[in-house]
């Protein structure tokens, strides 16, 4: 099987939870990659639908010695899973650490060519008039509905305040600044990884990728690339103000996480996206016709999101995982700081808020 580039390796991630049917055309979809990347890992969430057995006879290492599955014995959400397998991916011989890690999620099916756009866009990225030296640290994919439409839902945010030069050298490969991006299709740097660290798996689900993207991205370069292209099979074609119900809590509740303790975003840039988050939330409440189930989320999530930070991520793995965790999960720095113990008041920190 070839490698993603002579020059960079590429690890791919994906995180499924009892979608088997979905899970097995984005694994052929990825495997039919030209190049295809150097290592696949899946994350079982727990699935009750036989996947992790679905997959282990299916792609027998045997047959595809690049493909590692790891079933977990709880249900991390996106969050936690894709923070088992980052670690996973960096869990390597000494030499043959991946350059980049694909992330993608099992309802996504990426179209022929898209690892390679994100791979020609990432070696061809020159840094103009100085700024931060290396490649991108996240280039994220154009993410589709199943018929073909732009989807709302993983668009990635633009860059406010990118200069001309930024524009100009995203540009030069046919890319767009931007400063968040969806853990749907997104190719991230695996040395600011082991700078930054990993997702706080505590989030479960939503918000996830906004905070660890923005915290990957801040003080560097990212792009989207238009040529890069993904399906992503959601029950429903919308974006990120569509109602939510129950999960509502978690938009709240992560969101509060993110603009009170994570170092992810600026001052001016959290009183930004603090303020489009409240606008959202107002007309997700108004359009919705259950009211009280997204007032009470509102309510809960406030709580908790104010009343105490995370559980660590070694701490939420070390519950779901039987086999040994990834060495990096307990090396990885903490999102508030240089090590997995964090400082007070940071997201990562010991004491759970739930």
């Amino acid at each position: 099987m070839p490698s993603a580039s002579s020059r960079t390796s590429v690890a791919t991630v994906v995180v499924t939870w009892n979608r088997r049917d979905l899970l097995e055309q984005s694994l052929d979809a990825i495997l039919s990659q030209e190049p295809a990347p150097d290592r696949i890992i899946v994350i079982d969430n727990a699935s009750t639908d036989g996947t992790s057995e679905f997959v282990a006879e299916h792609y027998p290492a045997h047959r595809f010695p690049t493909l590692q599955l790891i079933t977990c014995t709880q249900n991390t959400g996106g969050a936690g899973g894709f923070a088992l397998g980052i670690a996973a991916a960096l869990e390597t011989g000494e030499g043959s650490e991946p350059d980049a890690i694909w992330l993608m999620d099992d309802d996504t099916i990426p179209q022929p060519g898209a690892l390679a756009a994100l791979v020609a866009a990432r070696e061809g990225y020159a840094v103009e008039h100085g700024g931060p030296p290396g490649p991108p640290v996240v280039i994220a994919s154009r993410v589709e509905w199943i018929d073909g439409r732009a989807h709302p839902m993983n668009t990635p945010r633009v860059k406010p305040g990118a200069t001309p030069a930024e524009r100009g050298a995203a540009l030069a490969v046919g890319c767009e600044p931007v400063r968040t991006a969806s853990f749907v299709s997104i190719l991230i740097d695996a040395a600011r990884v082991r700078e930054v660290g990993l997702p706080v798996a505590d989030f479960f689900l939503w918000n996830d990728d906004f905070e660890y993207s923005a915290r990957l991205i801040r003080g560097r370069r990212a792009l989207t690339c238009p040529a890069s292209v993904v399906r992503h099979h959601t029950k429903a074609f919308g974006g990120t103000d569509v109602d939510p119900g129950p999960r509502f809590y978690y938009e709240v509740r992560n969101k509060a996480w993110t603009f009170t303790r994570s170092p992810a975003l600026g001052s001016s840039e959290k009183a930004l996206y603090a303020g489009s988050t409240v606008r959202r939330w107002a007309r997700t409440i108004a359009r919705s016709k259950d009211r009280a189930t997204l007032l009470r989320g509102l309510a809960q999530g406030l709580r908790h999101g104010l009343g105490g930070p995370p559980r660590t991520t070694v701490e939420v793995l070390t519950e779901a995982v039987a086999e040994p965790l990834p060495g990096f999960v307990r090396a990885a720095p903490g999102p508030g700081g240089a090590t997995d113990e964090p400082a007070d008041g940071t997201l990562g920190a010991t004491e759970g808020s739930r």
